[in-house]
């Protein structure tokens, strides 16, 4: 019988790095891609050809020429007004996203850590929240709120109970893991426990939860936008874009693709870098 060979360590090390380093990379691709964007989509409007607000040719001129994309209804510069269009959309569902994940996991950690009652309450307070639909909720609140105020709102209430049952149910489990409990042998406050022990290995959970926050904030953020209960004319705004243009499709189709190509690939983006941020070191799918 042939004796198996044993491949070398520096072998067996040859073989296992390929796929780690290819995890590595999947991971790191998705969520430098969304950082970038989110960096550049505020300086698009310095990109723009055209002043975004103002009237620059015929109503509905169609792609070509100085207007690559044509111009909307008023005559706008698509290009200018698309380049111009992502800053308000983006930084009111970052700020929304920012604000249900610190309040998500305050009350996870609070559930979590304490149980009994008090995890009890939290969770009917989650159940709740969520029994309204988020763009339900949106809409009855831009009755008495500024759209705006409206968005984050409605987007805190409906993500927040969706962070804090992850990271109470994660909380709990990590409770009675050894490094916590040993921290709590040696007599560490329970906040020093939390925020030394607990938080880190809640970290990949908590990122890609907020992928998923953002999302959630970016579509109540434009489905009020279209309803006309965001950001007002001649705000340059993808979502408004939408509903601006949406007569004129015919005659200018770009003028409402342009827009919803970015919206789209923006919440896509965002959820590949949740995805990513999710994964395991060792992870490689």
């Amino acid at each position: 019988m042939t004796p198996r060979t044993v491949p070398a360590p520096a072998e067996a090390t040859r073989r296992r790095t390929p796929p780690v380093a290819a995890g590595a990379v999947r991971r790191a691709v998705p969520v430098a891609a969304a950082v970038v964007l989110l960096v550049c989509v505020p300086l698009g409007r310095y990109a723009a050809p055209h002043p975004p607000e103002r009237t620059v040719a015929a109503p509905w001129a169609p792609p070509g020429g100085e207007h690559l994309l044509g111009t909307d209804a008023l005559g706008r510069d698509v290009l200018s007004r698309v380049l111009a269009g992502g800053t308000h959309l983006l930084t009111v569902s970052l700020l929304t996203a920012a604000a249900a994940v610190v309040c998500g996991t305050a009350l996870g950690l609070t559930a979590g850590w304490t149980g009994g009652r008090t995890a009890h309450a939290v969770r009917a307070l989650c159940d709740l929240l969520l029994a309204v639909p988020a763009l339900v909720l949106a809409l009855v609140l831009a009755v008495a709120l500024p759209g705006t105020t409206a968005v984050v709102v409605a987007a805190v209430l409906s993500g927040a109970p969706l962070t804090a049952r992850i990271v109470t149910a994660q909380c709990a489990h990590l409770r009675d893991s050894g490094h916590v409990l040993a921290a709590v042998e040696r007599g560490e406050r329970t906040s020093a426990v939390l925020v030394h022990e607990v938080m880190p290995a809640l970290r990949r959970l908590v990122a890609a939860d907020a992928g998923l926050r953002l999302v959630t904030a970016l579509q109540i953020a434009a489905a009020l936008a279209v309803l006309g209960l965001g950001p007002q004319p001649p705000t340059p705004d993808w979502a408004l874009m939408l509903s601006e243009n949406l007569p004129g499709a015919a005659l200018n189709p770009m003028a409402l693709l342009a827009p919803a190509i970015p919206l789209a690939g923006c919440a896509w983006m965002i959820a590949a870098a949740a995805r990513a941020a999710a994964r395991t070191p060792g992870e490689t799918g």
